[in-house]
């Protein structure tokens, strides 16, 4: 899969630093994080975690740069790069992985550049975290028929 930087040279969502947003964020295009967001975020375009930020929940875009913390899972098909100081306390699915030196990566990480192999293993993460957040998860399971 090729791609082009050149489609998110300009920041479309900024959360500055001091800015606290609580709840989920879905946005398009390029997003820039400096402060803390509780919740979700999910774009079309690419993410850049900035060394001071903090994420309490998934992130999910094209691209991620991770140089604060995300305190969830990061699903990004075209890479994920985790700086020096960057901190990841979840799940990592990519196709393309670039780790530095010194960073702390506390989850189980998938990466491969196949198309379908990504693919499979996405529609089974998505599978998964279904499952977790269903009621039958819970232990709350119906019996039918007849005794």
């Amino acid at each position: 899969m090729a791609f082009s930087f050149s489609e998110d040279v300009s920041v479309n969502t900024i959360v500055g630093p001091g800015s606290f947003i609580r709840g989920e964020l879905a946005v398009a295009g390029f997003v820039r994080v400096d402060g803390d967001i509780d919740g979700n975020l999910e774009t079309d375009g690419r993410v850049i975690v900035g060394e001071g930020a903090r994420i309490r929940g998934d992130v999910r875009a094209r691209e991620v740069t991770v140089g604060g913390v995300v305190q969830g899972d990061v699903v990004a098909e075209a890479g994920v790069t985790i700086l020096s100081t960057g901190m990841v306390l979840g799940d990592v699915l990519t196709r393309r992985l670039n780790v530095e030196d010194s960073v702390i990566l506390n989850g189980s990480c998938f990466a491969v550049n196949d198309g379908e192999r990504f693919a499979e293993a996405l529609s089974d993460y998505n599978n998964r975290r279904a499952f977790r957040s269903s009621s039958l998860a819970g232990g709350r399971a119906t019996r039918t028929g007849s005794s």
